[in-house]
């Protein structure tokens, strides 16, 4: 309990200043009369239901994102590890694989899952899970390189130990090499879910009502643009933020938990 209320206590009040002063900066900006922020003024009945609009789409972003970053960690690990091996076969799988799906744009995957696999395979993804498979994809060639740079920052000391106490490659990649390797990818792992919050948006070219695509829905009803996508760079900026300080509190509870295991 402490420990979360140190958390809203010490990363909470920056962030909430943060938007307090962007939000005002943006009102006086626009202190004009070619701007009607009542459309999205939470103090108007218009502007309130337009809010609750707009911010109805986060759940979709956040379960979007959250589930396309498991699934690319289950395949990146998967990948990272003959990108270790000393087979050379298996590293060229890896290098193969890295190379060609972070080469690709992430819109044109979106289009070629939804659009293109019911035509080459016959499967059919709805908006969601097309979403969540296109981000998956792209995100699992960035956490293969990783994890990989993170299992190879690990002392080759560590491992050796690992096998004269009778540990098999498996055992010890779970219990003693990818426990410390996690403590130090972190903040890279903290990185990819903010860029994949961020590039959801893209999934609204195929009409998944995430934010972005109920804030273009919305300007076609209301024709305030400017008005409506300032809430929106804000609906982001809270996501991002709330995530950065979020890992790097997970970092400093992760890190003070090792110092104090190796003190004891």
């Amino acid at each position: 309990m402490r420990s979360v209320r140190n958390f809203f206590t010490g990363y909470g009040f920056p962030i909430v200043i943060g938007i307090v002063l962007l939000v005002a900066l943006v009102y006086t900006l626009g202190a004009n009369d070619s701007l009607k922020w009542y459309v999205v003024s939470p103090f108007t009945k218009q502007g309130a239901v337009n809010l609750k609009f707009l911010i109805a789409g986060t759940f979709n972003t956040l379960a979007m994102s959250f589930l396309a970053l498991l699934i690319s960690i289950v395949v990146g690990l998967l990948i990272a590890i003959p990108g270790i091996a000393k087979n050379k076969p298996l590293r060229a799988t890896n290098y193969a694989y890295v190379e060609i799906v972070r080469s690709i744009p992430l819109l044109p995957l979106i289009l070629w899952v939804y659009y293109g696999l019911p035509e080459i395979a016959g499967i059919q993804f709805d908006y969601f899970w097309a979403g969540v498979f296109a981000l998956a994809l792209s995100d699992s060639a960035f956490e293969a390189e990783i994890f990989r740079a993170g299992i190879q920052s690990i002392p080759k000391g560590q491992a050796e130990a690992s096998s004269t106490v009778g540990l098999n490659y498996f055992q010890s990649m779970r219990y003693v090499i990818l426990p410390q390797a996690i403590r130090r990818i972190l903040p890279a792992l903290g990185n990819q879910f903010a860029y994949m919050v961020k590039m959801s948006a893209l999934v609204s070219v195929i009409g998944l009502q995430e934010l972005t695509r109920r804030a273009n829905e919305l300007i076609v009803t209301e024709y305030r643009a400017l008005e409506i996508y300032s809430v929106l760079i804000i609906e982001y900026l809270v996501i991002i933020l709330i995530i950065g300080q979020f890992v790097r509190w997970l970092e400093r509870k992760m890190g003070t938990d090792e110092a104090s295991a190796g003190r004891k």
